[in-house]
C-alpha cells in the first residue's frame, strides 16, 4: 500500500476505491476481524481488486513465480500516475470483469508472496510526513465495506498483532524510504517543478524493474560516474534486497540531490559532453540525408519532365 497522506491535513488518499469514510488507528488500537475460506464473502475483496504494488511486492512476486521483475511487470501490472506530477505507479492487472488474475477457488495463488495491500487489508499503513520533517509518521486506517463479513468474527487483536500476523512489518521496513520518497515529491508538489522524463524513467526502473537496474548500475557508463568497490558490485549481483535499497539512495540522489553516493569528479560534465557531440552529429547526418532527399527528389522531378 502506498503513503496515504503526505502532511498533517486529514484528507485520505486511497490506493483503491471504496465508498465508505477510513477509521484512523493506531497500532495499540483493537481490531475486530478474522479471515478465512469457511467467511460468506470469500474471495470477494479479490473479485474487484485494485492493488497498488511497492517496490517489495515485486521482489516477492519474482522470487514466488520465478521470472525477471521485467516480465513480472509486462505479465502482472499496468501503470498509473502516483501524482499530479506524473510518478510512476503499478497496479496488479486484473481480469476484464476486475478479478486478481491470482485469486483461485481455493484462494490466493501467490499467498505466501502475496502484496502489501493484500496482506493489511481491511487495515492499511497510513504514513504521513510534514513538510519541515524528513522522516514520516506511521498510523493505521481501517476500511469497513458492506459486503466484508470478516468483521463479523470472532477475533480481536491490536493492529501491530494483526501486521505481525499478517507478515507485513518487513514489507514496510523494507519499503519505508521509497515511502519517504514519495511522500517528499508529494509534500513539495509543484514547487520544484515537473521531473524531466529520464527522472521518471530512473523513479520506475529502481522502484519496481530491479533486474534492469542491476543491468544499469553494472554497465561501464555508471561505474565511470560513481565511486563503488568491487564488494558492492558482488554484493548487489545476487542480492535484489540490497540493490533495491541501493535504488532508493540513488532515487534521492538524482531526485532531491541528496548525496550519499560519491561521484567521479567531472564525470556527469564529460557525458553531457557525449551526448552533446552525439547529438551533434546525429543532426549532421541527419541534415545530410535530408539533403540527399531533395537531390533524389528533384531529380526524379527533371528526369519526369524531360520525358515530356
Amino acid at each position: 500500500m502506498i503513503p496515504l497522506m503526505s502532511n498533517r491535513k486529514q484528507k485520505f488518499d486511497l490506493p483503491f476505491d471504496s465508498p465508505v469514510e477510513p477509521i484512523r488507528l493506531e497500532a495499540h488500537d483493537k481490531l475486530k476481524f478474522r479471515c478465512h475460506k469457511g467467511v460468506s464473502c470469500w474471495n470477494a475483496c479479490c473479485s474487484r481488486a485494485n492493488v497498488t504494488l511497492t517496490p517489495y511486492d515485486i521482489l516477492r512476486l519474482k522470487k514466488h513465480l520465478g521470472i525477471s521483475t521485467s516480465d513480472v511487470l509486462a505479465r502482472h501490472t499496468v501503470p498509473f500516475e502516483l501524482d499530479a506530477g506524473n510518478m510512476p505507479g503499478i497496479k496488479l492487472r486484473t481480469n476484464d470483469d476486475g478479478a486478481c488474475l491470482f485469486m483461485t477457488d481455493a484462494g490466493c495463488s501467490v499467498y505466501e508472496n502475496r502484496p502489501t495491500a493484500c496482506r493489511y487489508y481491511p487495515s492499511g499503513l497510513l504514513s504521513m510526513r510534514a513538510i519541515d520533517r524528513n522522516v514520516d509518521e506511521r498510523s493505521f486506517l481501517l476500511i469497513k465495506e458492506e459486503h466484508c463479513m470478516g468483521h463479523n468474527e470472532d477475533q480481536i487483536q491490536t493492529v501491530q498483532e494483526y501486521r505481525e500476523q499478517q507478515g507485513v512489518v518487513d514489507y514496510d521496513d523494507y519499503n519505508r524510504e521509497w515511502y519517504v520518497i514519495v511522500l517528499k515529491k508529494r509534500s513539495t508538489g509543484p514547487t520544484i517543478g515537473k521531473p524531466s522524463d529520464m527522472s521518471l524513467q530512473l523513479f520506475f526502473m529502481a522502484s519496481y524493474d530491479i533486474d534492469r537496474l542491476r543491468r544499469f548500475v553494472t554497465s561501464d557508463s555508471f561505474k565511470k560516474s560513481y565511486k563503488l568497490s568491487e564488494n558492492f558490485y558482488q554484493a548487489i549481483e545476487a542480492d535484489d534486497i540490497a540493490l533495491m535499497q541501493f535504488g532508493f539512495k540513488l532515487m534521492r540522489q538524482v531526485l532531491y540531490g541528496e548525496i550519499s553516493i560519491p561521484e567521479v569528479e567531472g564525470a556527469w560534465d564529460k557525458r553531457l559532453q557525449e551526448r552533446d557531440e552525439i547529438l551533434r552529429m546525429r543532426r549532421e547526418i541527419e541534415l545530410i540525408e535530408f539533403d540527399q532527399r531533395k537531390e533524389e527528389e528533384l531529380a526524379d522531378a527533371v528526369l519526369g519532365e524531360s520525358k515530356h
